[in-house]
């Protein structure tokens, strides 16, 4: 059996083969699929990268001078808001530099000079003044700074608090 070509409705386009808008399209997705392609790659040449190691030689210090040791009473609390530290002079004389942020979840804890403690706006945690907690939901006592005094200038390395679950008398610094 033959089948004979009908002719289309009067007023229909005939169907035309129209290969220009094929080869765009196919183009366009051998483009795509190229772009996944480089961006897998990519991916996985990250993932298989190795990291950096994190040894104390590759830590940047970035010291804050908080000027010269008579300039701090002895049981005091000084804020520095520009390296957002607290700067804590033991009834000893020693230093010991306290961050500000609350261990529980960050909010900055504010220095109570009647009370004589750190007491968190957010959630109520509360800090003695060598930061160890008085009152949780805190889980840890307050990051510390490493301190050190150089030609009786009290110097401070801000570049990365160092967590600590409680005070002990080696963190603090003598003159």
């Amino acid at each position: 059996m033959t089948r004979r070509k009908t002719e289309p409705p009067p007023g229909r386009a005939q169907p035309i083969e129209n290969n220009a808008r094929r080869g765009l399209l196919n183009g366009l997705w051998l483009a795509l699929s190229g772009l996944a392609l480089a961006e897998t790659a990519w991916l996985v040449a990250s993932f298989l990268k190795p990291l950096q190691s994190n040894g104390a030689l590759d830590q940047p210090t970035k010291i804050f001078d908080a000027g010269p040791i008579d300039r701090f009473s002895r049981g005091s609390v000084t804020a520095f808001p520009q390296g957002r530290f607290y700067l804590v002079c033991a009834a000893d004389g020693g230093f010991l530099a306290l961050s500000r942020r609350c261990t529980h979840l960050g909010c900055t804890v504010p220095w109570d000079p009647e009370k004589g403690q750190f007491a968190c706006p957010c959630h109520a945690s509360v800090f003695d003044i060598r930061g160890d907690v008085i009152q949780s939901p805190a889980p840890r006592a307050l990051d510390r700074f490493p301190v050190s005094i150089e030609n009786k200038q009290v110097k401070v390395n801000i570049a990365k608090p160092i967590q600590r679950t409680a005070f002990r008398s080696d963190q603090v610094a003598y003159k």
